[in-house]
């Protein structure tokens, strides 16, 4: 890859955040694979044409993960205008906003066992440069959400627990305040205002004012990517060998079928990158291998699918 072409304060701090993400990669790739026991993770290794590149790393056809990716990128470049309407970055000629940089990891889980979460998380950071390629703007952003199929109210609980505890070192505001923030946000909004599934935690825009803030935000940051692991592994190993059947793995084709709505029609993530000439394989990595839909399909009252129904209807307080 092309060296990075910004001259600018921030890159020690900025390989710094790199290096994170790439052994983050590594940590969670090797703890999926431990808890498969079959699959094992293939690398594509990648580079976008105006700068930089990624690793995308996809699992398939396991005993626990039917499919799923953990991808980290790299990547650089002009701002085009098609990026300055998205991010909403001002007019072209005051010189503010003229390249930019962005790092994160995005993951996506799609268990096979209908009684196991799907998950996802990302963890991201963006530098703006103005036409000297000095720093203009620069934030963090992420989260982690649990999108099950069944609702187990001791999974939504240590879930949302784990995340809590990661967060409270930071101010006792930041959990509530980005819970309700991921309960706005993975919303169909098309579907009288469904969430895709629990929710979980989501921040964008987090501003660090001087280098001090931005070495908290970081901190904050890797407590979150941290977490990811002790928050959704024990609810896999909880639920991976329950039997089902027909009807689970309909009911989980039908909520899968949600995810890719809401994917496609509403997450800010997905459409910038298709709009921006991001890379199509890596982004679409989300999308279950399969999915259902059925014209008005409406579980049957008191059902267990009925219940998980209501839970995304109505945002609950996991903590209460």
């Amino acid at each position: 890859m092309d060296a990075m072409p910004f001259k600018t304060d921030t890159h020690a701090f900025r390989e710094k955040w790199i290096s994170y993400i790439h052994a983050l990669q590594d940590t969670i790739c090797g703890a999926l694979e431990g808890l498969d026991g079959k699959a094992r993770f293939a690398t594509d290794e990648w580079e976008r044409e105006g700068g930089g590149g990624g690793i995308t790393r996809v699992i398939a056809d396991g005993n626990v993960l039917e499919k799923g990716g953990v991808n980290t990128s790299v990547v650089w470049g002009e701002v085009t205008d098609m990026m300055r309407g998205q991010l909403k970055l001002g007019s072209p000629g005051d010189g503010s906003a003229a390249k930019w940089f962005a790092c994160g990891l995005s993951l996506v889980i799609h268990p096979l066992n209908p009684y196991v979460p799907t998950t996802h998380a990302n963890w991201r950071y963006f530098e703006l440069y103005d036409e000297e390629g000095n720093v203009s703007d620069r934030w963090f952003g992420g989260g982690s959400d649990l999108t099950p199929y069944y609702l187990f109210e001791e999974d939504a609980r240590h879930f949302h627990g784990v995340l809590r505890e990661a967060m409270e070192p930071f101010g006792n505001e930041k959990y509530p305040l980005y819970k309700k923030w991921c309960d706005e946000y993975f919303v169909n909004r098309h579907r009288d205002n469904e969430m895709r599934g629990i929710g979980g935690v989501f921040y964008d825009h987090l501003r660090p004012a001087d280098a001090a803030e931005a070495d908290r935000w970081f901190a904050f940051q890797q407590a979150c990517g941290n977490s990811f692991l002790p928050a959704y592994v024990p609810i896999v190993l909880r639920r991976k060998d329950i039997p089902y059947g027909e009807r689970e793995k309909e009911w989980q084709e039908i909520r899968r079928g949600r995810y890719v709505e809401f994917n496609l029609v509403h997450d800010r993530g997905t459409l910038f990158g298709l709009k921006t000439q991001g890379r199509t394989e890596s982004i679409l990595m989300s999308l279950p291998p399969r999915a259902r839909w059925g014209y008005n399909y409406r579980p049957q009252p008191g059902t267990p699918e009925a219940e998980l129904l209501d839970a995304c209807l109505h945002p609950r307080d996991w903590m209460a």
